[in-house]
């Protein structure tokens, strides 16, 4: 039983320094995730980058700040805006991007996410107000690459990437909303009266080579009527149709063309 008793003892008592020593241990063991990387101060002093793990840190003398690296996302509030030609516009943006240097992005700036934030809502100000209306909203990709592109140029000495970003919503006023619509359907009344005047002188080309194309051909206009008249008779009409052939009616024009001739040269003999 003495025995028993005493190693019970001596296992408790086990147990209890082996928790201890964790507890202690955990004071000196700190664990990067995947998605993180440590940048470690050795008496306030940059040492180096941590990558993902567990690692031993003195809790006095070393200070561990964790970074996350992964792509973050900033939403850009409504940003009152003039464009270029004087017109005042509602834009607002999200932005992506992520952290390519630890040390750089603890070390450079305080807080580079609102910094980051920040740079992208007066940039976007500045570089719409570059462009017209009917630009900005025909041309929004170029605009945020144009955006993009001066944010990730400023962010480089912060160690940040910048991936993309996106316009969102381009918000108009409601006035401004009703013209653009009075001017668009302006814009359609004038196309289509173009077209259909070019229909009309397409139309006025062909009729006038068929034409000429009956006239050359003497028998072509009398199978012509007789076609028209294939066409009326299976309509259901009480109208009745007389067929004039148009060689009568040339020689009828002839012939009183020739006697009004006449007459007036006899008219002359006799004065």
């Amino acid at each position: 039983m003495g025995f028993l008793y005493s190693l019970i003892t001596f296992l408790i008592m086990f147990a209890i320094l082996g928790v201890m020593l964790l507890a202690v241990l955990s004071r000196f063991i700190r664990q990067i995730n995947q998605y993180e990387r440590g940048v470690l101060f050795t008496v306030g002093r940059f040492s180096r980058v941590v990558n993902p793990g567990w690692f031993l840190m003195l809790p006095i003398i070393h200070q561990l700040k964790k970074v996350d690296i992964r792509t973050k996302t900033v939403d850009v509030p409504n940003q009152e805006v003039i464009t270029k030609d004087n017109i005042p516009v509602q834009v607002n943006a999200v932005v992506y991007f992520r952290v390519k240097d630890a040390a750089m992005a603890v070390i450079e700036v305080e807080d580079f996410v609102y910094a980051t934030a920040q740079l992208a809502q007066t940039t976007m100000r500045n570089s719409i107000g570059e462009y017209t209306l009917d630009q900005l909203l025909q041309d929004r990709a170029d605009v945020a690459h144009l955006i993009q592109k001066i944010v990730d140029e400023a962010t480089d000495p912060w160690g940040i990437e910048v991936q993309s970003v996106e316009l969102k919503d381009i918000i108009l006023s409601d006035s401004l909303k009703h013209t653009i619509a009075k001017v668009a359907q302006a814009e359609r009344e004038r196309k289509a009266v173009i077209i259909t005047s070019q229909g009309e002188v397409e139309a006025a080309k062909n009729m006038a080579i068929a034409a000429q194309t009956l006239a050359s051909s003497p028998g072509a206009m009398q199978l012509r009527t007789l076609s028209t008249l294939a066409d009326l008779g299976t309509s259901p009409s009480n109208n009745t149709v007389w067929v004039v052939p148009t060689d009568l009616v040339n020689n009828l024009s002839q012939i009183s063309a020739n006697l009004s001739h006449g007459r007036a040269t006899n008219i002359g003999r006799v004065n």
